[in-house]
């Protein structure tokens, strides 16, 4: 997931996202002494004074914009200004996802809103529009670069009639705070199951032997992915399972399903100040995909492509639940909480495949040092641990992204491996720092990830390559423009360079890098990997129609017709072959469409479509460095310079087309 948004970038959806910047006036002493932008505030007094001096002269710096000359340069001069707000709000949202003291956490939060309303203000200011109108763009870049920057405000509503226009700030600022709070909802839910070692029956002991006990000599595991996927992938009870699974699934609670309404209800009114019939025609107008229309008719067509598999592969899980239990597969029910074990099941009966097995091939530090080798062979960079960092977190550390061949300093990358209470629980990449070479500026990333202390699994290696991919589409950016720098691109495109490294870590000779990395750690057999590929593709039919269902549920509850949340879920889950289980609540933990992906969700699998084209100029070498350059220069670097479809045809030399995505359907 990408944390594209940030408060300081233009437009109504950025605006109402959270603030995710980072301060570059903090030089650290000593051995860090190396322009790594990051301030590390002692307390919530300090964050809050950092907070008065960034809004103070973010007006300052308005107030001189406000007056500078309509020449040649106003594009570069709005820019700069952009770039000092991303500086000077701090490292305040960010913060509030990771910063381990509650206090900080809060103390981010109440700076982060001041910050929206800063920027929503900022959206509708005339005498700005008016400038960037007028402007005169020298080139493609800079007219790519005022249509950006135009579409940012007419979207925030600065054309729009008096009244209108002060109710959308209304409707924006109050959208964030629901936001905010629908994502502190989950992160710090802090959900808690006492189990005893039997019914544990089948999880691996080292999941659960330091875990703490109850006054019951209970054992107590948390909902993060270290404790959530083994239980669920392995846990022999059903009711273990199940207990878990509706923890997870409900995490958020009633209060964010009434949050998640307020959010829908506030979307669909700002909409209609436009005049458009929906939030999902709002949204998709500036999207590749253009109108729900299209999202429509494209998911139909994956969905006519996966049905048939779907049924086919939940049949054979019936079949494998069967056998397991010993009863007639004609009466055997296939709950939810069934579907992750009896596919370990099968994929282990079927491919000889046990993810837990991979563990002891991929410790996680050196899981790190493995994906961050990967893209240095492919790209052409080098990553260098700045020693002595003081972040947030002890075993938070920072990489110098640096050019290999000239050693030119690129970027600050920043890394947060392991799970802890109050901390962002999924996986994600902050882009909070965006580059310009016009000004010399650099990008920072933060990757922020919940891996196992004890190793990752295949697909977790896999989900870390597919995180840290974001991070490189934001560290290789060389924009003029920090507007435009790394994954400030059209949403509906932005998964597609992470999701194409995905099936890197089912190559061969990508898996040798690990020896690069760690020549004490044990190779993974050939063989192995083989099947692996071939257990991954099992489940395709599955997971794409629950991607289906995700991305079709989030373009109803954004449609012309009102719809409540937990009803419009019910009635969508009661349709699939699993059905629904009553009582259960997915939709209020469901963050990606609170937040930047509403109307939005269709981008994974329109985006895997493109990064099933991108492979393909790399089907017979992942790791060739000079289609990886390539790569770097026509896509990455390019950032939303130019539309992302010319990008991808510029490096395919042809337009980009679903033939390789429905064929890996088809496998």
């Amino acid at each position: 997931m990408n944390h594209q948004s940030t408060t300081y970038r233009m437009g109504y959806e950025l605006s109402i996202a959270l603030v995710l910047v980072l301060s570059a006036s903090s030089v650290l002493a000593g051995s860090a002494k190396r322009d790594l932008p990051f301030e590390n505030f002692t307390s919530p007094a300090a964050l809050k004074a950092a907070c008065d001096r960034g809004l103070a002269d973010g007006a300052r710096r308005l107030t001189v914009l406000e007056r500078a000359p309509l020449d040649a340069r106003w594009l570069a001069r709005y820019d700069a200004f952009s770039a000092s707000l991303e500086d000077a709000a701090s490292p305040t949202t960010f913060i509030s996802a990771v910063h381990p003291d509650k206090a900080m956490r809060d103390a981010a939060e109440a700076c982060e809103l001041r910050w929206n309303d800063f920027q929503s203000t900022l959206n509708q200011n005339e005498r700005l529009y008016k400038a960037a109108l007028a402007s005169r763009p020298a080139d493609a870049i800079d007219r790519e670069m005022q249509h950006h920057l135009l579409e940012g405000f007419e979207d925030s509503g600065v054309a729009l009639p008096a009244p209108a226009r002060a109710r959308a700030k209304v409707l924006v600022d109050k959208i964030g705070e629901l936001g905010q709070t629908f994502s502190r909802n989950i992160r710090e839910a802090n959900i808690r199951l006492a189990f005893t070692e039997s019914e544990l029956r089948g999880v691996p002991e080292t999941v659960w032997r330091t875990a703490p006990r109850d006054d019951k000599g209970r054992i107590v595991l948390g909902v993060d992915y270290p404790s959530y996927g083994p239980v669920m992938r392995l846990a022999e009870d059903a009711e273990t399972r199940r207990r878990m699974w509706r923890a997870k699934t409900d995490e958020g609670g009633e209060v964010n399903l009434k949050l998640l309404a307020e959010i829908v209800q506030l979307r669909s009114e700002y909409a209609g100040l436009f005049g458009l019939g929906s939030h999902a025609d709002f949204q998709t107008r500036r999207r590749m995909a253009a109108s729900p229309a299209k999202v429509t008719a494209f998911l139909d067509e994956v969905k006519t492509a996966v049905q048939a598999r779907e049924l086919r592969e939940l049949d054979e899980l019936r079949a494998a639940k069967a056998a397991h239990l010993g009863l007639p597969q004609e009466s055997m029910r296939l709950e939810r909480w069934d579907v992750s074990f009896y596919s370990e099941r099968v994929r282990r009966e079927r491919y000889a495949v046990d993810q837990e097995a991979f563990r002891a091939y991929f410790p996680p530090e050196e899981s790190l040092q493995f994906a961050l080798r990967t893209i240095e062979k492919m790209t052409g960079v080098r990553y260098r641990r700045i020693e002595g960092a003081a972040l947030w977190h002890p075993e938070a550390r920072a990489y110098e992204v640096s050019d290999a061949a000239s050693g030119r300093l690129l970027a600050t990358l920043l890394v947060d491996l392991y799970p802890r209470e109050g901390k962002y629980n999924h996986a994600a990449v902050w882009p909070l720092r965006h580059g310009s070479t016009l000004t010399g500026r650099r990008p920072l990333s933060a990757l922020v990830v919940n891996i196992d202390r004890k190793g990752l699994t295949l697909n977790e290696l896999e989900t870390l390559l597919h995180e840290l991919g974001h991070a490189v589409h934001g560290n290789l950016s060389s924009t003029r423009y920090a507007e435009q720098s790394g994954t400030s691109v059209q949403r509906d495109f932005v998964e597609a360079p992470s999701q194409m490294l995905e099936d890197w870590v089912y190559d061969r000779r990508v898996l040798q890098v690990f020896a690069e990395v760690c020549p004490a750690c044990k190779p993974v057999p050939d063989a192995l990997i083989a099947q692996a590929l071939k257990a991954k593709r099992y489940s395709t039919g599955i997971q794409t129609a629950r991607q289906l269902l995700y991305a079709g549920y989030d373009m109803a509850l954004y449609g012309p017709t009102p719809q409540e949340p937990m009803a419009l879920w019910r009635r969508m889950e009661s349709a699939t072959p699993l059905g629904h289980v009553e009582g259960s609540m997915f939709p209020a933990g469901f963050e990606h469409i609170a937040g930047g992906y509403s109307a939005g969700y269709y981008g994974y699998l329109w985006s895997l479509v493109v990064a099933t084209d991108l492979r393909t100029a790399f089907a017979a070498d992942k790791l060739n460095p000079s289609v990886g350059r390539r790569y770097r220069d026509t896509v990455l670097a390019r950032g939303g310079q130019r539309p992302p479809a010319e990008l991808v045809k510029a490096f395919l030399g042809r337009e980009f087309n679903a033939k390789a995505f429905f064929e890996d359907l088809a496998k």
